[in-house]
């Protein structure tokens, strides 16, 4: 079957303070239920690959759709981003030159965008000169926080804007380890 493929979905707005509790297992549970084989979670932060011969829009809206059905979740927060191997590969060979490479220096993360660009995202972010730097991307901004100076860290202020529900975060060591899942997911499929 050529038309299956890897996914990788973003839940936006679960497990978070307490709220819009999900567990992973009744997660995995409802996707399968949904027709998506292969389903495995990555820690509780809402980061599923699995497979599926649906189109990614189709995907993203069934998710959605299902969710509030089958947890108890205030919907505004919640939001799926869908995303193919290949773009969540572009998303890690396309970051800014040595972003990730040093982690005890720096604190990075992976601020995915849902349906916005990074353009109209970039001026929400604050960057503390000599603290934080943001780069963009292709439906992605990188950001970057001096670890020792994170508490002057002003990142958080996007947090305020309208925007910030249209973006996810994933640390950088989460969204490597993503992409290593969807890797081995995809090669076993194609062999």
């Amino acid at each position: 079957m050529g038309g299956v493929k890897t996914f990788l979905i973003l839940l936006r707005g679960i497990n978070v303070g307490g709220k819009n509790k999900v567990p992973m297992a009744e997660l995995k549970k409802c996707l399968e239920a949904l027709g998506f084989s292969d389903v495995t979670t990555f820690i509780a932060s809402g980061n599923v690959v699995l497979t599926s011969d649906r189109r990614t829009e189709e995907i993203a809206a069934q998710i959605e759709a299902a969710l509030p059905k089958a947890f108890d979740l205030d919907s505004e927060l919640i939001k799926v981003l869908v995303l193919t191997r290949d773009q969540l590969q572009a998303v890690v060979d396309d970051r800014p030159k040595g972003f990730g490479d040093e982690p005890d220096k720096y604190h990075n993360d992976a601020i995915f965008l849902m349906g916005i660009e990074a353009a109209e995202a970039m001026p929400v972010f604050n960057p503390r000169e000599g603290v934080d730097r943001v780069w963009p991307g292709d439906g992605v901004v990188y950001s970057e926080r001096l670890s020792a100076q994170r508490t002057k860290s002003r990142l958080s202020s996007m947090m305020t804007s309208p925007l910030y529900k249209s973006m996810t975060i994933r640390s950088w060591n989460t969204t490597v380890k993503l992409l290593e899942m969807l890797n081995a997911k995809g090669s076993r499929q194609e062999s």
